[in-house]
Protein backbone atom coordinates (compact mmCIF):
# COMPACT_ATOMS: atom_id res chain seq x y z
CA UNK A 1 0.00 0.00 0.00
CA UNK A 2 1.42 3.74 -1.04
CA UNK A 3 2.13 5.58 1.61
CA UNK A 4 0.60 9.43 0.87
CA UNK A 5 3.01 12.15 2.23
CA UNK A 6 1.86 13.98 4.63
CA UNK A 7 3.16 18.10 4.35
CA UNK A 8 3.43 20.81 7.49
CA UNK A 9 0.86 23.60 6.55
CA UNK A 10 1.19 22.92 2.75
CA UNK A 11 5.28 22.47 3.06
CA UNK A 12 6.52 18.85 2.63
CA UNK A 13 9.13 18.61 4.85
CA UNK A 14 10.10 15.24 3.46
CA UNK A 15 10.01 14.00 -0.37
CA UNK A 16 9.87 10.65 1.04
CA UNK A 17 8.60 8.38 3.51
CA UNK A 18 11.90 7.75 5.60
CA UNK A 19 12.55 4.18 5.75
CA UNK A 20 11.79 2.77 9.31
CA UNK A 21 14.10 -0.15 9.59
CA UNK A 22 16.79 1.80 8.38
CA UNK A 23 16.19 4.40 11.07
CA UNK A 24 15.92 1.57 13.81
CA UNK A 25 19.08 -0.25 12.90
CA UNK A 26 20.87 2.81 12.86
CA UNK A 27 19.41 3.76 15.93
CA UNK A 28 20.60 -0.02 17.56
CA UNK A 29 24.15 0.37 16.32
CA UNK A 30 24.95 3.81 17.79
CA UNK A 31 23.10 2.79 21.00
CA UNK A 32 25.18 0.01 21.06
CA UNK A 33 28.88 1.81 20.33
CA UNK A 34 27.89 4.34 22.72
CA UNK A 35 27.41 2.64 25.55
CA UNK A 36 30.73 1.15 25.62
CA UNK A 37 32.16 4.74 24.83
CA UNK A 38 30.11 5.34 28.13
CA UNK A 39 31.97 2.60 29.94
CA UNK A 40 35.44 3.18 29.25
CA UNK A 41 35.04 6.96 29.69
CA UNK A 42 33.71 5.98 32.95
CA UNK A 43 36.47 3.50 34.13
CA UNK A 44 39.43 5.46 33.08
CA UNK A 45 37.89 8.34 33.94
CA UNK A 46 39.04 10.43 30.97
CA UNK A 47 36.86 13.21 31.12
CA UNK A 48 37.60 14.73 27.91
CA UNK A 49 35.65 12.51 25.81
CA UNK A 50 31.99 13.66 27.51
CA UNK A 51 31.93 15.45 24.29
CA UNK A 52 32.75 11.81 22.24
CA UNK A 53 29.98 10.22 24.20
CA UNK A 54 27.69 13.02 23.56
CA UNK A 55 27.61 13.13 20.02
CA UNK A 56 27.04 9.06 20.48
CA UNK A 57 23.58 10.42 22.47
CA UNK A 58 22.78 13.36 19.84
CA UNK A 59 23.19 10.39 16.95
CA UNK A 60 20.80 7.88 18.83
CA UNK A 61 18.18 10.74 19.69
CA UNK A 62 18.30 11.76 15.50
CA UNK A 63 18.03 8.14 14.01
CA UNK A 64 15.35 7.61 16.92
CA UNK A 65 13.37 10.32 15.61
CA UNK A 66 13.81 9.54 12.09
CA UNK A 67 12.28 6.28 12.77
CA UNK A 68 9.18 8.60 15.18
CA UNK A 69 8.48 10.51 11.44
CA UNK A 70 7.83 7.02 9.33
CA UNK A 71 4.69 7.94 8.15
CA UNK A 72 4.38 10.64 10.28
CA UNK A 73 6.29 13.01 7.64
CA UNK A 74 4.46 16.14 8.29
CA UNK A 75 5.45 16.26 12.31
CA UNK A 76 7.56 19.12 12.68
CA UNK A 77 9.06 18.77 16.14
CA UNK A 78 10.39 15.45 14.77
CA UNK A 79 11.65 16.72 11.75
CA UNK A 80 13.46 19.59 13.71
CA UNK A 81 14.80 16.71 15.87
CA UNK A 82 16.29 14.21 13.47
CA UNK A 83 17.82 16.95 11.76
CA UNK A 84 19.04 19.44 14.37
CA UNK A 85 20.75 16.44 16.11
CA UNK A 86 22.72 14.25 13.32
CA UNK A 87 23.34 17.52 11.60
CA UNK A 88 25.35 18.86 14.96
CA UNK A 89 26.68 15.75 16.37
CA UNK A 90 30.09 15.27 14.48
CA UNK A 91 31.00 18.59 16.38
CA UNK A 92 30.68 17.04 19.76
CA UNK A 93 33.14 14.18 18.54
CA UNK A 94 35.71 16.69 17.15
CA UNK A 95 35.90 18.51 20.60
CA UNK A 96 37.28 14.92 22.49
CA UNK A 97 39.43 14.52 18.98
CA UNK A 98 41.16 17.92 19.37
CA UNK A 99 41.40 17.64 23.31
CA UNK A 100 43.28 14.01 22.02
CA UNK A 101 45.62 15.18 20.63
CA UNK A 102 47.15 17.64 23.08
CA UNK A 103 47.34 14.76 26.00
CA UNK A 104 49.09 12.71 23.40
CA UNK A 105 51.98 15.32 23.16
CA UNK A 106 52.14 15.85 27.20
CA UNK A 107 51.88 12.28 27.52
CA UNK A 108 55.50 11.48 25.89
CA UNK A 109 56.59 14.95 27.24
CA UNK A 110 57.20 16.24 23.68
CA UNK A 111 54.98 19.54 24.05
CA UNK A 112 57.96 21.41 22.95
CA UNK A 113 57.11 19.62 19.58
CA UNK A 114 54.17 21.10 18.56
CA UNK A 115 53.78 24.24 16.18
CA UNK A 116 51.31 25.55 18.06
CA UNK A 117 52.21 26.19 21.81
CA UNK A 118 49.79 22.97 23.58
CA UNK A 119 48.54 25.72 26.00
CA UNK A 120 46.61 27.26 23.08
CA UNK A 121 46.22 24.46 21.08
CA UNK A 122 43.34 22.56 22.55
CA UNK A 123 41.81 26.42 23.25
CA UNK A 124 41.96 26.94 19.58
CA UNK A 125 40.42 24.23 17.76
CA UNK A 126 37.74 23.61 20.45
CA UNK A 127 36.79 27.24 20.23
CA UNK A 128 36.19 26.91 16.38
CA UNK A 129 34.63 23.39 17.17
CA UNK A 130 31.85 25.28 19.76
CA UNK A 131 31.40 27.76 16.73
CA UNK A 132 30.66 25.80 14.40
CA UNK A 133 28.34 23.67 16.17
CA UNK A 134 26.42 26.79 16.64
CA UNK A 135 26.24 28.17 13.71
CA UNK A 136 25.15 24.93 12.21
CA UNK A 137 22.55 24.78 15.04
CA UNK A 138 21.54 28.40 14.35
CA UNK A 139 21.07 27.62 10.62
CA UNK A 140 19.36 24.52 10.96
CA UNK A 141 16.59 26.38 13.59
CA UNK A 142 16.49 29.36 11.26
CA UNK A 143 16.07 27.17 8.39
CA UNK A 144 12.71 25.09 10.17
CA UNK A 145 11.60 28.57 10.95
CA UNK A 146 11.62 29.54 6.87
CA UNK A 147 8.68 31.18 6.06
CA UNK A 148 9.08 31.07 2.64
CA UNK A 149 11.94 30.25 0.14
CA UNK A 150 14.28 33.18 0.95
CA UNK A 151 14.40 32.25 4.44
CA UNK A 152 14.53 28.37 3.51
CA UNK A 153 18.00 29.38 1.74
CA UNK A 154 19.34 31.52 4.32
CA UNK A 155 19.45 28.56 6.77
CA UNK A 156 21.04 27.10 4.00
CA UNK A 157 23.72 29.23 3.95
CA UNK A 158 24.20 29.43 7.44
CA UNK A 159 24.55 25.83 7.97
CA UNK A 160 27.10 25.70 5.02
CA UNK A 161 29.18 28.44 6.70
CA UNK A 162 29.15 26.48 10.40
CA UNK A 163 30.09 23.21 7.89
CA UNK A 164 33.33 25.08 6.41
CA UNK A 165 34.32 26.18 9.65
CA UNK A 166 34.33 22.25 10.61
CA UNK A 167 36.25 21.76 7.75
CA UNK A 168 38.83 24.53 7.82
CA UNK A 169 39.80 23.56 11.67
CA UNK A 170 39.96 19.62 11.02
CA UNK A 171 42.12 21.00 7.99
CA UNK A 172 44.43 22.87 10.24
CA UNK A 173 44.36 19.91 12.80
CA UNK A 174 45.11 17.18 10.21
CA UNK A 175 48.34 19.80 9.37
CA UNK A 176 49.34 19.91 13.20
CA UNK A 177 49.23 16.42 13.70
CA UNK A 178 51.58 15.97 10.67
CA UNK A 179 53.81 18.49 11.57
CA UNK A 180 54.08 16.88 15.28
CA UNK A 181 54.24 13.58 14.35
CA UNK A 182 57.29 14.40 11.73
CA UNK A 183 59.17 16.13 14.28
CA UNK A 184 59.06 13.23 16.77
CA UNK A 185 59.98 10.56 14.46
CA UNK A 186 62.81 13.10 13.75
CA UNK A 187 64.01 13.40 17.26
CA UNK A 188 63.34 9.88 17.81
CA UNK A 189 64.91 8.28 14.33
CA UNK A 190 64.60 4.47 15.79
CA UNK A 191 62.30 1.93 14.29
CA UNK A 192 60.56 1.65 18.47
CA UNK A 193 59.61 5.02 18.30
CA UNK A 194 58.14 4.88 14.85
CA UNK A 195 56.15 1.94 15.71
CA UNK A 196 55.02 2.92 19.23
CA UNK A 197 51.46 3.22 20.48
CA UNK A 198 51.30 6.89 20.59
CA UNK A 199 52.26 7.13 16.70
CA UNK A 200 49.08 4.50 16.90
CA UNK A 201 47.40 6.89 18.82
CA UNK A 202 48.51 9.83 15.99
CA UNK A 203 47.14 7.45 13.28
CA UNK A 204 44.03 7.12 14.99
CA UNK A 205 43.67 10.55 14.71
CA UNK A 206 44.14 11.10 11.46
CA UNK A 207 41.43 8.43 10.55
CA UNK A 208 38.18 9.63 12.84
CA UNK A 209 39.09 13.27 11.04
CA UNK A 210 39.25 12.02 7.42
CA UNK A 211 35.96 10.01 8.22
CA UNK A 212 34.15 13.45 9.83
CA UNK A 213 35.54 15.62 6.89
CA UNK A 214 34.52 13.24 4.33
CA UNK A 215 30.95 13.45 6.50
CA UNK A 216 31.18 17.09 6.36
CA UNK A 217 32.01 17.33 2.75
CA UNK A 218 28.87 15.32 1.99
CA UNK A 219 26.70 17.63 3.82
CA UNK A 220 28.29 20.59 2.09
CA UNK A 221 27.30 19.10 -0.77
CA UNK A 222 24.17 18.23 -0.05
CA UNK A 223 22.90 21.68 1.40
CA UNK A 224 25.10 23.51 -1.75
CA UNK A 225 22.16 21.20 -3.82
CA UNK A 226 19.32 22.19 -1.88
CA UNK A 227 16.22 20.59 -1.27
CA UNK A 228 15.54 19.65 -5.39
CA UNK A 229 19.07 18.46 -5.53
CA UNK A 230 19.96 14.41 -5.53
CA UNK A 231 20.60 13.93 -2.02
CA UNK A 232 17.99 15.46 -0.27
CA UNK A 233 15.73 13.62 -2.83
CA UNK A 234 17.05 10.65 -1.38
CA UNK A 235 17.59 8.79 1.47
CA UNK A 236 20.49 6.54 0.90
CA UNK A 237 23.08 9.38 0.80
CA UNK A 238 22.72 9.97 4.58
CA UNK A 239 22.99 6.94 5.95
CA UNK A 240 26.02 5.74 3.73
CA UNK A 241 28.26 9.07 3.97
CA UNK A 242 26.56 10.10 7.31
CA UNK A 243 25.30 7.47 9.41
CA UNK A 244 28.01 4.59 8.91
CA UNK A 245 30.72 6.85 8.70
CA UNK A 246 30.37 8.49 11.85
CA UNK A 247 30.01 5.02 13.42
CA UNK A 248 32.84 3.68 11.99
CA UNK A 249 34.30 6.52 13.25
CA UNK A 250 33.00 6.13 16.98
CA UNK A 251 34.08 2.31 16.37
CA UNK A 252 37.92 3.24 15.52
CA UNK A 253 38.35 5.71 18.50
CA UNK A 254 36.84 2.91 20.87
CA UNK A 255 39.21 0.44 19.68
CA UNK A 256 42.12 2.27 19.45
CA UNK A 257 40.95 4.63 22.31
CA UNK A 258 43.95 6.78 24.05
CA UNK A 259 43.50 5.21 27.48
CA UNK A 260 44.88 1.96 26.27
CA UNK A 261 47.66 3.42 24.29
CA UNK A 262 49.12 6.75 26.61
CA UNK A 263 50.90 6.77 29.41
CA UNK A 264 49.32 7.33 32.72
CA UNK A 265 50.91 9.21 36.21
CA UNK A 266 50.60 8.13 39.26
CA UNK A 267 52.46 9.88 42.66
CA UNK A 268 54.53 11.77 40.09
CA UNK A 269 56.07 8.77 38.57
CA UNK A 270 55.36 7.94 35.21
CA UNK A 271 53.94 4.20 33.87
CA UNK A 272 53.07 2.83 30.64
CA UNK A 273 49.87 0.88 29.97
CA UNK A 274 50.77 -2.81 28.88
CA UNK A 275 49.69 -2.13 25.21
CA UNK A 276 52.41 1.24 24.80
CA UNK A 277 55.95 1.46 25.18
CA UNK A 278 56.53 5.22 25.68
CA UNK A 279 59.61 7.33 24.42
CA UNK A 280 62.52 7.58 27.16
CA UNK A 281 64.68 9.09 24.42
CA UNK A 282 61.65 12.26 24.86
CA UNK A 283 61.61 12.12 28.11
CA UNK A 284 65.16 12.27 28.78
CA UNK A 285 65.68 14.89 26.33
CA UNK A 286 62.98 17.18 28.63
CA UNK A 287 65.05 16.87 31.64
CA UNK A 288 68.29 17.75 30.25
Amino acid sequence: MAYTLESHNGYYLFDFNPTLIGAIIATILFVVVSALHLWRMARARCWYCIPFVLGGIFEIVGYAARAAVHNNTGELITFIIQNIFLLVAPALFAASIYMTLGRVMRNIEAEHLSPIRVTWLTKIFVIGDVLSFFVQSGGAGYQVKAKNASDTQMGQNIILAGLAIQIIMFFIFVVVIFIFQRRVKESVPNEAGKGSSWNTCINMLYATSLLILIRSFFRIIEYGMGKEGYLLQHEWPLYVFDGILMWLMMVVFFWWHPTTMLAVRHHGDLEFSPIGDGHPELRERAGN
